[in-house]
């Protein structure tokens, strides 16, 4: 029975693959938000990227990604009707239009895309609610021992994000991303999301909803991304970090793909 379920698994993963002996190449380049907005629960405090130093670090990420030869650059930015889009500011970028502009999908992604001579930059982005209030309402009512492991998390959080700032202060931009881009910090830094099961009883269950809802994100969020795809591709997807974890997860699960480290390319 074992040797019949192997065999219709590999003719099921041979079918979705469409016979091709392509495969779809893509690599998850997590980042941080490098314009400040301070919409997350935990925030950098990144220094100001439009300094000639800074603009010269991101010159040398650009063209170290450039080594992978992408096809594709994708980043999030919001999808338009459910649909992948093509950005109507890459354009404003390539017209000179963006000089000002500090943010990481213009100064990493537009950037490494003009690089490639690519015409067009998509978005896939979706929104999702992350209700994370009803988590620590739960822990702080009457469950100290979750607050206390709560509490525990966030300051994980903040000694990930001084790092990253420490790392910046003293090295380059590509030096940060590869911080960020770690494999084993990346592993590290989801391991919270499995202990959200621990937060509830009985009907309520605030730690569940999160972890469905944050899941259920990002897994929308990486449908658009290989409906995008074609077997030959090779894709950079520029994202917060935070989503590292699922989208390589998503992507090294998808039968036809391969996952590629961005720190094989991000300069040392």
């Amino acid at each position: 029975m074992n040797v019949l379920l192997r065999c219709a698994a590999g003719a099921m993963i041979a079918l979705l693959s469409g016979g091709n002996t392509l495969a779809t190449e893509v690599m998850i380049l997590g980042t941080y938000h490098m314009s400040n907005p301070g919409k997350d629960i935990h925030n950098l405090k990144a220094d100001d990227v439009l300094v000639d130093k800074r603009q010269r670090e991101l010159a040398d990420v650009a063209a170290g990604l450039a080594k992978f030869k992408p096809s594709k650059v994708v980043v999030e930015q919001q999808a338009v009707d459910g649909a992948p889009v093509k950005l109507p500011r890459y354009h404003d970028y390539l017209d000179g239009k963006m000089a000002d502009s500090r943010n990481e999908v213009a100064q990493v992604g537009f950037r490494l895309a003009k690089h490639l001579k690519l015409e067009e930059v998509w978005g896939i982005d979706v929104e999702g609610d992350f209700p994370f209030e009803a988590v620590q309402k739960f822990a702080e009512n009457g469950h100290p021992q979750l607050a206390k492991q709560l509490a525990g998390a966030g300051a994980e959080v903040e000694t990930m994000l001084k790092g990253l700032e420490d790392t910046l202060k003293t090295g380059t931009v590509s030096q940060g991303l590869r911080y960020l881009n770690d494999p084993k910090r990346i592993i590290d830094g989801n391991s919270f999301y499995s202990t959200l099961l621990l937060y509830g009883a009985g009907n309520d269950q605030p730690g569940a909803a999160l972890l469905t809802a944050w899941e259920g994100r990002n897994n929308q969020i990486c449908a658009r991304l290989v409906q995008l795809a074609t077997p030959d591709d090779r894709i950079v997807v520029l994202y917060g970090s935070g989503h590292s974890f699922l989208l390589r997860r998503c992507v090294q699960d998808m039968p036809g793909y391969k996952l590629i480290e961005a720190n094989d390319y991000l300069p040392k």
